[in-house]
């Protein structure tokens, strides 16, 4: 997640773990506590209460086992009790005023360490503090939209921070995100990986890359080795680029004389394939030897051929 491409079924299946993962994490309230109940938040916050009682959160309203019956409410925001008294802001918890760090505390005190896509935060999001409510609306929006679901919706949500990113899709070949073919999450984990740059992964441990593009995953018998050991960026830009087939160079062959330029052979490379000239025979003047993958051209890996013929 080999698993299907994102589309727009996987939003729900993450809102169904997400609610699943409110009533087996919740943790119960501190006991001696006095609460004023969800009933006394909804005469004054009625139309948050209307959206709220739609989404996953409010089944601790109902969840008796959990200890959050008709507390829900007050299990984000503390007790109640003195501010339905005083109707003062400062008599009640507002999470839309603490740090991120303390706002996804709240949030991680029910989805932590959970088997889902949203039970920890260890990615840059992390790191650069962005809260839970950035991406998330913790009391509903649309009915039980906790978060965006469609791709055109999540890559809108993506695109308010990663405007860079963004503007590469707009580079004439790309992948389609742009017309909602795809979203960002198909290809990252916003909450958490452990591969570079919170990609996901498909088949155990490799780059998310394999899970549309299978045909080019192999094992094969004679590898390439920047396929195995860098993986698609090393020849290809993964949002978009100006060159076709999304290379990092305008021409194949300087895509591929990054690597097979002038330099000696390594001492434990006996093929003498990696960093070494072209054979003699490869004029670079001609045009005819100016495309490697007129000839090369399993550039991915072979099953037969050592120099990637066929």
């Amino acid at each position: 997640m080999p698993l299907q491409p994102y589309r727009a079924g996987l939003p729900a299946v993450l809102l169904i773990l997400f609610a699943a993962g409110a009533l087996r994490g919740a943790p119960p309230p501190p006991k001696g506590v006095k609460y004023a109940g969800s009933e006394a938040c909804k005469l004054c916050h009625e139309d948050i209460y209307a959206a709220f009682s739609k989404t996953p959160h409010a089944k601790l309203d109902r969840d008796e086992r959990r200890g959050w019956a008709n507390q829900a409410c007050e299990s984000c925001h503390g007790s109640g009790v003195k501010h339905a008294d005083s109707t003062s802001a400062a008599d009640i918890v507002n999470p839309g005023k603490l740090t991120p760090e303390k706002f996804n505390q709240g949030c991680l005190g029910c989805h932590s360490n959970q088997k889902t896509a949203q039970g920890r935060i260890v990615t840059g999001h992390a790191s650069n503090q962005i809260a839970c409510s950035s991406c998330h609306s913790v009391h509903g929006a649309d009915g039980m939209a906790l978060v965006a679901r469609k791709p055109a919706e999540i890559n809108t949500q993506c695109a308010s921070c990663h405007v860079s990113v963004w503007a590469a899709f707009q580079k004439p070949y790309k992948h389609r995100l742009t017309e909602g073919g795809m979203s960002c999450v198909d290809c990252h984990n916003p909450h958490s990986s452990v591969q570079p740059q919170a990609m996901r992964a498909s088949f155990a441990n490799e780059p998310g890359c394999f899970r549309c593009h299978s045909d080019k995953r192999g094992p094969f018998t004679f590898e390439h080795a920047p396929v195995r050991m860098e993986g698609c960026g090393s020849c290809h830009e993964p949002h978009g680029s100006a060159n076709p087939r999304m290379l990092t160079r305008h021409e194949v062959k300087f895509t591929c004389l990054e690597c097979h330029a002038n330099k000696p052979f390594p001492a434990k490379n006996p093929q003498g394939n990696l960093g070494s000239v072209p054979p003699a025979f490869h004029d670079l003047r001609s045009p005819r030897y100016q495309n490697c993958t007129v000839c090369h051209n399993k550039v991915h890996g072979s099953y037969t051929n050592r120099a990637l013929l066929r």
